[in-house]
């Protein structure tokens, strides 16, 4: 095959809009995409989790030693 048509198919690609015509190529060459889990996320645990570094960010958290300290103390380990 020749580097012309290579480039051509390269450039169809490329301005495609059409899902279904990429879908079909990525199977054709058994490409596979990973997603990245933030997208897999809804806005609600977006929110959350954005919520959460904002609060580590500005120091309000609870460190992992008084948590176990607090729970040694009121269940007697």
């Amino acid at each position: 095959m020749d580097i012309s048509l290579k480039y051509r198919i390269i450039t169809e690609i490329i301005n495609t809009e059409d899902e279904k015509v990429l879908n079909a190529i990525k199977k054709l060459l058994n490409i596979e995409v990973d997603v990245d889990f933030w997208e897999e996320l809804s806005e609600d645990e977006q929110k959350a989790i954005e919520e959460g570094l904002d609060q580590l960010d500005k120091g309000n958290y609870v460190s992992h030693q008084s948590v176990r300290d607090e729970i040694k103390n009121r269940f007697n380990f």
